[in-house]
């Protein structure tokens, strides 16, 4: 086993397969289960005594379930005397409640590192965070990888004949410039406003987009609508094409019909978080390869960074 382990959650086994398949081993046994009033029942099968281990679990939905599962597991390797716990989390749910944005409410990706840092995890590997602040709420080191590695390589052989880069809010601006700048291209700016949870209006386009193929950058597309309605406005305004690239694909709710019904002409996401349905208009990309000499990285104590330096 070469003095670690992985372990799989049930969020998203496909990924985890792949993962075990790159680095050339298989996953350990482990027995998660339900009582049944729902609670989770794990039990380690093998022995991890002194080895360095890896889980893998994204906390997509159901959320709840899948970061409890993540908890349990770690303090059932803890109580086996692991030398180490990693949590590959591809996802970080509760990502989205970084901060104080009104009166009385919870900083929720705040309370999700206090309870895998309680649990036992002494090492977080994840993509793309919501907000890259979020590391600054663990003690322990946090590897917020780059979902970028995944897409350039695929823009790139679009062979698109006039491409740039758009960030579909203003929150958006850096990643999208990090983008724009590898890529060597100009950046536009789709400017909306968000009236409430998961619904968004697009006012105006920052930038010159006519006869361009756009390319929207975001970290993740939930119900679509902020994506499908910023392609609406990039096409009235002349763009040729919009691509939206976007690594976690959450698509709750009406999403998939928005993009079936949409002007946005194709959505290019990473297999973080295992998808309910397919659509001719959503290509995935795996981020196995990545994870995987992530893992293998931090058992050898290799830098992780240089991985990207190259891109």
């Amino acid at each position: 086993m070469g003095g670690y382990m992985l372990f799989s959650g049930t969020a998203n086994p496909e990924l985890s397969n792949e993962i075990a398949k790159y680095l050339k081993m298989s996953l350990s046994e482990a027995s998660i289960n339900r009582f049944s009033d729902g609670e989770i029942n794990v039990q380690i099968s093998q022995s991890v005594r002194g080895k360095d281990v890896f889980i893998i679990q994204p906390t997509c939905a159901p959320a709840n379930d899948n970061l409890m599962e993540l908890l349990i597991m770690t303090d059932a390797l803890k109580r086996s005397s692991a030398k180490s716990i990693t949590a590959v989390v591809p996802y970080y749910g509760y990502a989205r409640q970084d901060r104080k944005a009104a009166p009385r409410v919870p900083i929720s990706a705040k309370l999700v590192a206090n309870l895998m840092e309680v649990s036992g995890i002494t090492r977080m590997v994840t993509v793309d965070l919501h907000a890259s602040q979020i590391q600054g709420f663990f003690d322990i080191p946090v590897d917020n990888l780059y979902g970028a590695i995944l897409f350039m390589d695929y823009i790139k052989s679009k062979n698109f004949k006039n491409p740039i880069i758009a960030s579909p809010d203003i929150g958006g601006v850096s990643r999208a410039r990090y983008f724009a700048e590898r890529l060597g291209l100009e950046m536009v700016i789709v400017d909306k406003r968000r009236e409430k949870a998961n619904e968004s209006e697009v006012m105006n386009v920052i930038g010159d987009v006519n006869g361009k193929d756009v390319i929207l950058i975001d970290d993740m597309i939930d119900t679509a609508g902020t994506m499908v309605k910023a392609a609406s406005a990039l096409k009235k305004l002349g763009a040729t094409s919009v691509m939206a690239c976007c690594t976690h694909p959450v698509l709750s709710g009406p999403a998939f019909e928005r993009i079936e019904t949409g002007e946005l002409d194709e959505l290019v996401v990473a297999n973080t978080i295992p998808m309910r349905q397919i659509s001719p208009k959503i290509k995935m990309l795996s981020t196995a390869s990545m994870l995987g000499e992530v893992i293998r990285r931090v058992h050898n104590n290799q830098s992780v960074n240089s991985l990207f330096d190259d891109m």
